[in-house]
């Protein structure tokens, strides 16, 4: 039984970065200027404090400026969306991030309202939404755009394929099916009233499984050859340990399909390269500059 090819996301994300940072060096050679981004902490939420330790960390490796704004768990709204127009007018800051969950007495919505859409480098802002969905060039949310750059390191061009979308979230399945639209796809979004999702993934010569339910997708329901980029991070415990699982059953998957991503070391490690693709993206929109090819 041949074994799917396991899809290096880390190895990608890696190579990824040193492109960034060669570009980087050019527009501070050539152009005489920095890309910049500033991230917003609100409270003291674990997870969120690591991930935005590892995205200053790389935005600094890949020769960016970084700033990190940390605030109390008790800021104000009103001060929050005071630091978010302060950041707008800044022109050393390219991209702008608010970590997200934020505090209750915040409404997030408002505060990524009120974030510059040309500095949005989470692509979240209604105008790059609109943008993204009617073709135009925008700044797009980043796990979607990793998504869509393994693809297409395995698979090459993806004109004319069968695409299943499993998940309609604003952050990935919605943007995912836009940018698979863009590539030339036949692209379906199934979701949990889809009537016989098993049929409907089996139909697809791309799968990417946005869902957020442990191991849900199983290897029968996968087209033999299929390639699956599982979008999936879900802690579950097994024999009394804690373990991250994606949104497929890899075990069975992996005897299905013709590539896989891994969970972890898949799509996740793609997400801050990609942040870090959108800073550089909106560096050179905000300059005039065409953005180097990656």
């Amino acid at each position: 039984m041949n074994m799917a090819k396991v899809i290096d996301g880390k190895a990608f994300a890696e190579g990824l970065r040193g492109r960034i940072a060669r570009a980087v060096e050019t527009l501070k050679t050539r152009h005489g200027f920095t890309p910049g981004l500033a991230v917003v902490l609100v409270g003291e939420d674990p997870a969120s404090k690591v991930y935005v330790a590892n995205k200053a960390r790389q935005t600094v490796e890949a020769g960016m400026n970084s700033w990190e704004h940390k605030l109390a768990a008790e800021t104000s709204e009103a001060d929050v969306l005071a630091l978010v127009e302060k950041l707008n007018s800044d022109p050393a800051v390219h991209g702008i991030l608010v970590q997200l969950p934020l505090p209750r007495q915040i409404d997030s919505m408002k505060v990524l309202a009120a974030i510059s859409p040309a500095k949005d480098v989470d692509g979240f802002h209604v105008v790059n939404v609109g943008k993204l969905s009617t073709g135009q060039d925008s700044l797009v949310p980043c796990t979607p755009v990793g998504s869509v750059m393994l693809a297409k390191a395995v698979l090459g061009p993806l004109d004319g394929l069968e695409a299943v979308v499993i998940g309609r979230s604003n952050i990935v399945g919605k943007p995912v099916a836009q940018l698979l639209l863009a590539e030339n796809c036949t692209v379906t979004i199934a979701h949990s009233k889809t009537r016989d999702l098993p049929g409907v993934v089996r139909r697809a010569d791309l799968v990417i499984a946005a869902v957020g339910r442990p191991e849900m997708v199983k290897g029968d329901w996968l087209k033999p050859g299929a390639t699956v980029i599982d979008v999936g991070i879900n802690r579950i415990e097994r024999g009394g340990k804690g373990k991250l699982v994606g949104d497929c059953d890899y075990a069975s998957c992996e005897k299905v399909a013709g590539a896989i991503t891994p969970v972890p070391g898949g799509v996740g490690p793609m997400t801050i390269a990609c942040l870090l693709y959108n800073t550089l993206k909106a560096a050179c929109a905000a300059r005039g500059i065409d953005q180097p090819a990656m």
